[in-house]
């Protein structure tokens, strides 16, 4: 099987079990996004891989790239398709239990954080930042559904969860964060 197709050469692309639609479509911009995310979210996973320290930390990174796939289908389907199986609340839960035990071991945040090294939470803010992208246009999608809604929650959570783990990857390495005092 060829990967190309040339079906969008003149700037449509088909969603999953549905129409064509502009490239520009508010639902591949939002899947396109995730895509992007869970592109970066490797990279950190090779970067935690690396590090004995916080090597620990790649595993759930995966199963974060797992839960955008499924995210990413349900915004390129139009949420309407009985091949994707449901998006479960329960891994917003996750995320919020993984933020609660790495703020636990780390000191109360004081100021802003200055994104810095080591490279793995460096990268991790980046991650958190393409994640706000993913969300914001997530939340242009027209005639948003439950699935839809339902990834917008835990994108704004993995953002919270992104950030919280940049501080945790810093703090693990021995790193002093770098603090903005306005």
């Amino acid at each position: 099987m060829k990967i190309y197709t040339k079906t969008g050469d003149q700037g449509t692309t088909s969603l999953a079990y549905g129409g064509r639609v502009s490239k520009t479509h508010n639902r591949v911009e939002a899947y396109g996004d995730a895509d992007e995310l869970i592109s970066h979210l490797g990279l950190l996973r090779s970067l935690c891989d690396q590090d004995e320290r916080i090597a620990p930390c790649s595993a759930p990174l995966r199963v974060i790239q797992e839960d955008l796939m499924l995210i990413s289908a349900h915004f390129a389907s139009e949420g309407t398709s009985p091949h994707i199986k449901p998006f479960p609340q329960e891994r917003i839960s996750a995320l919020e239990e993984m933020i609660d035990r790495m703020t636990d071991e780390m000191p109360p945040l004081c100021s802003f954080v200055l994104p810095a090294g080591p490279r793995a939470a460096a990268e991790c803010h980046v991650a958190r930042t393409v994640c706000r992208r993913c969300e914001r246009s997530a939340l242009r999608i027209e005639s948003r559904n439950e699935a839809d809604e339902t990834g917008i929650r835990y994108l704004n959570r993995l953002s919270d969860y992104l950030f919280t783990l940049a501080r945790y990857l810093c703090i693990a390495a021995g790193n002093a964060e770098d603090f903005w005092i306005p």
